[in-house]
């Protein structure tokens, strides 16, 4: 694939390259301006706005899994392998001494979390639970029995009603509203490793280990159920634009290929299938340009492909020769971050 010439105008162009000492284990953006975060598996936690990267963290030898910004973009929340969780005031002019969360069970690896879309509240995983934090009180205000397995995935449904948390045994959701109420459960014989919410909240799907994915459309109880993978499923992402039948495209990564999948008019045809297969390592990201058909993808051979209308190859971006581990688009589509499996992060820009 390299030096593959395809015809196309550049879609997005290279704005900013650096490098942490490690693995990139995560990136995103704040929704509210241009400031990228990124971690990696040294222990690193860094942010970028127009200028080099500034190190709130700096290496500790203990990874940082997952890290994210508040909706309203004055928190950063980061959490890993030391079973705490660091929160950053980027408000505050002191950033070297973050507040800090001890979970009730320290030896537990903080693996996934995420802020609710339209509070500041932040869910964590907790081993075999989670806990919710209220930002604005400094207080857990729940804490969630996953009990099958250790938490696998975490996501909010976009108008922050609902969380769904994946593992073993598929999916549960909560409603946001009363944490108490018994969680609704999408079960699935093997694990759920990985969950998305469509942006308009009415879709929810699961890719698993048993080679299948399953996709519900919400408070309908008989789910779609799509297989012949040829392995697990990786990750799983929507597009926020509709096709002409109502619904967003559907994109799952297994292996080093991509199934896009595009529900038809006729109700009875159900969900048709197409499959990217131009990476030659394992597709390790993927994301739709908000509000776009464009899909991008981040593979273990080096290579990020830009595919135009989650079917053709627009173009190729380079940058980690050693493979990329991670993929975010900022909010508004115009900037692409990624990063690398040597610690590269690179952002383009479409302007």
């Amino acid at each position: 694939m390299f030096g593959l010439n395809l015809g196309f105008k550049n879609l997005l162009n290279l704005q900013w390259q650096g490098t942490l000492s490690d693995y990139v284990t995560d990136v995103t953006w704040s929704s509210t301006d241009t400031t990228l975060a990124a971690s990696s598996a040294a222990g690193e936690v860094v942010r970028w706005k127009s200028n080099p990267l500034t190190p709130l963290q700096t290496a500790t030898s203990v990874s940082i899994h997952s890290i994210a910004f508040s909706p309203d973009g004055q928190f950063l929340a980061a959490g890993g392998e030391d079973g705490q969780v660091k929160i950053w005031n980027l408000s505050s002019t002191n950033l070297t001494t973050p507040h800090t969360l001890h979970p009730t069970s320290s030896k537990a690896w903080i693996e996934h979390l995420a802020w609710s879309p339209i509070h500041n509240q932040l869910a964590y995983s907790l081993g075999r639970s989670l806990q919710i934090w209220d930002a604005d009180h400094d207080e857990i205000t729940a804490t969630l029995n996953f009990e099958a397995s250790s938490v696998l995935g975490i996501q909010w449904c976009p108008n922050g009603q609902y969380l769904a948390v994946c593992g073993h045994r598929g999916v549960k959701v909560w409603n946001a509203q009363n944490w108490q109420d018994t969680p609704y459960n999408l079960d699935i014989r093997a694990a759920s490793l990985a969950i998305a919410w469509s942006p308009d909240g009415h879709y929810l799907a699961a890719g698993n280990l048993d080679r299948t994915l399953v996709v519900m459309a919400w408070n309908n109880p008989d789910p779609w159920i799509m297989r012949g993978f040829p392995g697990k499923i990786r990750a799983v992402n929507w597009s926020g634009l509709l096709t002409s039948s109502n619904a967003p495209l559907l994109a799952a990564a297994c292996g080093n290929s991509i199934t896009v999948w595009e529900k038809q008019t006729d109700e009875s045809a159900g969900w048709e299938a197409r499959v990217l297969d131009l990476h030659e390592g394992t597709v390790q990201a993927i994301a739709f340009q908000p509000n776009t058909f464009l899909l991008a993808s981040a593979s273990d051979d080096g290579y990020v492909c830009l595919w135009q209308n989650a079917s053709e190859v627009a173009q190729i971006l380079e940058g980690a020769p050693h493979g990329f581990s991670r993929l975010a688009w900022h909010p508004q589509g115009h900037l692409l971050a990624a990063g690398g499996q040597n610690g590269e992060v690179l952002i383009w820009s479409g302007d």
